[in-house]
């Protein structure tokens, strides 16, 4: 164990915003949000089980795989410093703990289309966020995310809700805007790995003392149906997904990565029509199709910048080092 993030910590250091292979970034985050919308299939599979006890198990699989994969490759548990260790208490309260209570309540009080529009319009907080934070608006950036959330707002249509079905849908959105925006100042520190394993397994004793707290069982024996989704949900939808999410997000920030958050919709769709669940409609196939068109219009407009004259012998002695 140690208490720096040192030579260990800079082997899982990861690049600042807009460097490296934006491909590969690309590929990564929307490789986890096509897992996560696709896993909704899997959700529903559980809605008789036990919430929070149910939600602790499924971070508490994900937090031993995580912490295996990283014994496996070698990577040093670094205790976080105090500062450190807030905010990833603060990213599993609201990223895991807070968005799958919202989530769930929520839909006792809304139509569920309302909520997943609702959560959709996380691209546009995602970039309106960073652009505050840089002091610097990217207009096209801002608007391919208002493109992505209404094609979110086509595949899931507008349903109805009372005040406080509204109010815990914004709470969703919140959650969700959180997971990403709190883990940024993370990354480049403790890197992706590390912080999907320790945002795992601080949302543990938060469910359940959660499951506690609120009436009825804490768990429950599963059946074969609820056993196969939350196996798929803690090694899937939770190991992989998090740390392909956090390592995209990495390189390409909040703004850009959010954009991806529009796939989680398509990809419930997609799964629903390959399992025969629902039918194809012409506002889901039109509301897929605007959102690919925001993710070409923001992920199609970095360039790379043009190589000066003055920093081309420098380049040329770093070639030849």
């Amino acid at each position: 164990m140690t208490t720096s993030t040192g030579a260990a910590g800079a082997a899982t250091a990861v690049a600042p915003p807009g460097t490296g292979d934006l491909a590969g970034a690309y590929a990564r985050c929307a490789a986890a949000m096509a897992l996560v919308g696709a896993s909704f299939t899997a959700s529903a599979a559980l809605s008789d089980y036990p919430l929070a006890g149910g939600q602790a198990v499924r971070y508490a699989v994900a937090a031993l795989c995580l912490l295996a994969v990283m014994r496996w490759r070698r990577v040093a548990f670094v205790l976080p410093r105090p500062r450190q260790a807030t905010r990833l208490l603060a990213l599993a309260a609201t990223g895991l703990t807070g968005f799958s209570a919202c989530v769930v309540l929520a839909t006792r009080h809304a139509e569920p289309s309302l909520v997943g529009a609702v959560v959709g319009a996380t691209p546009v907080v995602l970039a309106a966020t960073q652009a505050v934070r840089e002091r610097r608006l990217a207009p096209r950036t801002l608007a391919a995310a208002v493109v992505v959330t209404a094609g979110v707002a086509l595949v899931e249509g507008l349903g109805s809700a009372d005040p406080l079905g509204l109010a815990l849908a914004v709470g969703a959105l919140a959650c969700e805007a959180a997971f990403s925006l709190l883990a940024v100042p993370l990354l480049p520190t403790l890197g992706p790995l590390r912080v999907s394993a320790y945002a795992c397994v601080a949302a543990v004793p938060q469910l359940l003392l959660l499951g506690l707290l609120a009436p009825g069982p804490l768990l429950a024996v599963p059946d074969g149906g609820e056993l196969a989704a939350l196996a798929y949900l803690s090694v899937v939808v939770t190991a992989v997904a998090f740390l392909l999410w956090y390592t995209g997000l990495a390189q390409v920030g909040p703004a850009r990565a959010g954009l991806f958050a529009g796939l989680m919709p398509v990809a419930a769709l997609a799964a629903s029509l390959a399992l025969g669940v629902e039918a194809p409609t012409a506002h889901g196939v039109a509301g897929a199709l605007v959102v690919a068109a925001g993710l070409v219009l923001g992920l199609s407009s970095r360039r790379a910048a043009p190589t000066s004259r003055a920093d081309e012998p420098r380049r040329r002695t770093r070639v030849t080092a």
